[in-house]
């Protein structure tokens, strides 16, 4: 019986980079018998005659595929992306020319929610005030009690996916807050999961009653500026705010407004509206937000795992295996598509046990 991938190997599929991906996906894209092109820049016009003939993309975030790039990839098979997002990937363009996308979802979790639980510790306990104040020989600051307990307060999850089901299980089990979550999305059979810890409300009450809130959720049409003036005023004087999901799900104007003039007395933000933010942002000039830009998810070792899984299903789709963590599952009914198998299937295991 011939081995899977050895039709492909003879053809020399081609993947695109359109940015540098940490080498251990590049060894395991060699060894896989692909033939790479590397783009010079990742910008749409340097790009689009290179897409011409791949049959496979691994995609950061440095460039989006729209329309009509994928219009001009007649031979696209695949779209890999090495975050857990596709928000630089219009699925429903990919999804009408058969192209499978994927993401690396639940690759980032502990490393996002540790990034998470820095901001939340650091400016509850105001670090970067006390830092600045020590470092301007202002040590009788300290008697101005400027950090806060977390113990006993509440905290409000927006988004309760795995990263901020994992953020509400550490300051629950570690910091002893209690837990509101709002999370249109997750079915009701998942929600008894949490009984006995997590209460579930509405996003209305999520804001009036906690005193700090974490977003994760994704951004999209029904998000957009979902975190606006109305819920932002109807926080708890001294609230906090959370953002390592993305920027646009916060109006930015209504959260400076709240910073100023209350509810808020600070923020942590790790992603923005438009990254990176102008120079005239005037969260740059808040003193009560700390500011982290969109790393949450950069460390080496997030990386490079979260590059690898983007290879690895690249390999798959061209190995002729259903890979996993696919956006557009309704492509996969696609003619060129059928052949597809899960790796897990009884076919793949006879396959093994006649090698």
């Amino acid at each position: 019986m011939a081995e899977r991938g050895e039709e492909r190997n003879a053809s020399k599929a081609t993947v695109l980079l359109p940015e540098p991906v940490e080498e251990e996906a590049v060894r395991l894209l060699v060894e896989g018998g692909v033939e790479l092109v590397r783009a010079p820049d990742p910008s749409p016009e340097t790009v689009a005659p290179l897409l011409a003939g791949a049959d496979a993309v691994v995609l950061r975030t440095g460039l989006s595929l729209d329309a009509r790039l994928f219009a001009a990839a007649p031979r696209l098979g695949t779209v890999s992306r090495t975050g857990a997002g596709y928000d630089n990937v219009d699925v429903a363009a990919a999804t009408a020319h058969d192209v499978i996308v994927t993401s690396s979802i639940g690759a980032n979790t502990s490393t996002v929610v540790e990034h998470t639980l820095a901001l939340l510790l650091a400016l509850s306990k105001r670090v970067l005030d006390l830092d600045r104040a020590v470092r301007r020989g202002d040590f009788k600051l300290r008697y101005a009690y400027l950090p806060r307990d977390l113990r006993g307060q509440v905290l409000g999850v927006v988004g309760f996916g795995k990263i901020g089901a994992e953020v509400a299980r550490a300051c629950q089990r570690i910091l002893g807050m209690s837990v509101l979550a709002h999370d249109t999305l997750l079915p009701e059979a998942a929600r008894s999961d949490f009984a006995g810890w997590v209460e579930f409300t509405d996003l209305k009450e999520l804001f009036r009653r906690a005193d700090v809130v974490t977003l994760h959720l994704p951004l999209s049409s029904a998000t957009r500026g979902l975190v606006g003036r109305e819920l932002l005023s109807s926080m708890k004087p001294g609230a906090l705010l959370l953002n390592t999901a993305r920027g646009g799900v916060v109006d930015e104007a209504a959260l400076v407004e709240a910073l100023r003039q209350g509810p808020l007395s600070g923020a942590a933000l790790d992603v923005f509206a438009r990254e990176p933010p102008s120079a005239d942002n005037p969260l740059l000039k808040q003193d009560n937000v700390i500011l982290t830009p969109h790393a949450a998810a950069l460390t080496r070792a997030c990386v490079t795992r979260m590059a690898v899984l983007a290879a690895r299903r690249v390999l798959d789709v061209l190995d002729g295996f259903v890979p996993d963590d696919v956006a557009n599952p309704e492509v996969l009914t696609a003619e060129r598509w059928r052949h597809l198998i899960p790796r897990h299937s009884p076919a793949v295991r006879e396959e093994q046990h006649a090698r």
